[in-house]
């Protein structure tokens, strides 16, 4: 299949969401603007891991820009975006590598997320250009108050799946699940 590259700067919406009950779900990160509209498929770790990361940067920016940065301690409430996935959701690829990056210049988080290769973790994501790989890309391009938005649904959305085991830390189906701190026997 040829490359994609799916390059939203900057978007309308950039959501984390998920299709599917807790236990089965598929997490997927969503951008439109207009019509185009593009799903892409991670993994829960991802999102959680993208969110973290996200934060952490934005909180970067604005400590070492003395608070001069455009970027919003927290999110703005005008900004939070609690509506589900836009459909139809059509996964475009699944993602693999994900970059992230402060464009000082513009004042906006860039984020690319590259398909699953078959050398995954390859030349883009140790430094080489993202116009050089040859796997799918999407690219979407946040201002500080659309990334801190972005940040507070995802860990939302990941923080809604099954309620953990108080014994283990397991997830907790609703039938109970085997607690291996119950030698065995069901909770």
């Amino acid at each position: 299949m040829p490359r994609q590259v799916f390059d939203f700067d900057p978007p309308e919406r950039f959501v984390a969401g998920t299709t599917g009950p807790p236990g089965a779900r598929t997490f997927f990160l969503q951008a439109r603007s207009g019509t185009a509209l593009t799903s892409v498929a991670l993994e829960k770790a991802q999102v959680s891991a993208l969110a973290e990361r996200v934060e952490e940067l934005l909180d970067e920016v604005v400590r070492r820009s003395g608070g001069a940065a455009p970027v919003p301690a927290v999110t703005p409430a005008d900004a939070r975006d609690d509506a589900p996935l836009d459909t139809p959701i059509e996964e475009e690829f699944r993602v693999g590598t994900m970059t992230l990056a402060w464009d000082g210049e513009r004042q906006l988080v860039v984020i690319e997320c590259f398909e699953v290769g078959d050398d995954d973790g390859g030349e883009a994501a140790l430094g080489g250009s993202a116009e050089e790989d040859p796997r799918s890309l999407l690219r979407v391009s946040l201002t500080g108050a659309s990334a801190r938005a972005f940040c507070s649904r995802a860990l939302a959305v990941v923080a809604a799946g099954r309620p953990p085991c108080p014994f283990c830390g397991d997830p907790l189906d609703p039938a109970g699940h085997v607690c291996p701190r119950a030698n065995g026997y069901r909770r």
